[in-house]
């Protein structure tokens, strides 16, 4: 476990281990609101030892750009009061993090009752492949949402988090650009390779570059499957991962999120190594692996009602100590049980808990 807990400096910002809070999605800040229940959720992670938190998805201002009316949002006064309150606490615990910042895009609300205030939108108004839901993006509407992102993360910086996350990732909307299936735009945001399809993704890394200054660690999630499609790939081979990913890191990303259902998949034939492990030896820069850590279910399967029991990290900590990837991010078994990463530095595997889907029901 050693490995596991060591420090790492990533863009001067100093984690006291490897060890990540998944962000996951929580519907408990009524009317986009994070309250003091909020605070004190993250404030309990960073007390037991979490090395960096990044939090649950933060609607950026666009119409539509959430899909539930109790996801928080990153603008308005009352709005970054409530995230002021969160990330003060995190830090009067010891705890360092990151908002992530998310449009949702062409994808549907999580309830019939959800107020949308505007289409859906998406670069060409399709939730998947042959899927029409909302609207294309127009020109201003991509300008707009350029800035806006930009203007959140300036907000983070003003606010005292330590980095901030871009939401590229599982179908929504900067992914709904890299995918094919769902970009059939005729403009500069499409084309016919990977490279073309990401310079809204360059785009919104360069505008956030700008707003918060050269030293500010900027994060991306990224994901080749999509709620829409389990199965989706946007890179099939090494070389079109890096056709993906070295333009983002161009513009200005640090750190790659890279998401996988089980981590230890390997991404490619040939290889054992996985997505993280990929992008790291294509771009250099620092990766976060995640995906089912630390439980024996898979993670999808939790919303079907299933539980899952602690597993063995010994195929984490045996790629770690290899250096494929710097960062592990964990979800569900932090989310089961706030102390999580306690338990595994003092070797206390007996008290690891079961994850039970009653935990996605309230702020433990």
């Amino acid at each position: 476990m050693d490995t596991l807990f060591q420090p790492i400096t990533i863009k001067g910002l100093t984690l006291p281990n490897r060890i990540v809070m998944a962000p996951m999605t929580r519907t408990f800040s009524p009317g986009g609101i994070p309250t003091k229940d909020v605070a004190e959720y993250y404030a309990r992670r960073a007390a037991a030892q979490v090395g960096l938190i990044i939090s649950e998805g933060t609607g950026i201002a666009r119409p539509t750009s959430l899909n539930h009316r109790d996801i928080p949002r990153f603008h308005g006064e009352r709005e970054l009061t409530g995230w002021k309150q969160v990330i003060d606490g995190v830090h009067a615990a010891g705890g360092l993090m990151a908002p992530q910042l998310w449009h949702v895009g062409a994808v549907r609300a999580q309830g019939s009752d959800w107020p949308a205030d505007s289409d859906y939108e998406g670069p060409s108004g399709l939730n998947a492949p042959g899927a029409p839901l909302g609207k294309a993006m127009t020109d201003e509407d991509i300008a707009d949402t350029i800035a806006a992102y930009a203007s959140a993360a300036a907000d983070a910086k003003r606010l005292g988090f330590d980095a901030a996350e871009l939401h590229g990732a599982h179908g929504y909307l900067i992914d709904q650009f890299f995918w094919a299936g769902t970009n059939q735009r005729s403009d500069r945001f499409n084309g016919p390779t990977i490279a073309e399809r990401g310079r809204f993704a360059a785009e919104v890394i360069r505008a956030v570059r700008a707003a918060v200054g050269p030293d500010f660690p900027l994060i991306i999630r990224l994901s080749q499957w999509k709620q829409q499609d389990f199965n989706a790939r946007l890179a099939n081979t090494p070389a079109e991962m890096e056709a993906w990913l070295q333009p983002l890191v161009d513009a200005g990303a640090d750190i790659l999120h890279c998401s996988q259902r089980r981590f230890w998949d390997p991404e490619f034939e040939g290889s054992d190594l996985n997505f993280a492990g990929w992008a790291k030896k294509l771009t250099g820069v620092p990766t976060i692996a995640v995906g089912s850590v630390g439980l024996n279910g898979d993670f999808v399967a939790a919303f079907g009602g299933e539980s899952s029991q602690p597993a063995s990290l010994d195929e984490l900590t045996r790629r770690l100590d290899r250096g494929d990837f710097d960062l592990i991010a964990v979800g569900r078994a932090i989310l089961q049980d706030p102390h999580w990463a306690v338990k595994v530095r003092e070797r206390r595997t007996e008290e690891l808990m079961n994850f039970e889907t009653s935990a996605l029901a309230s702020l433990s």
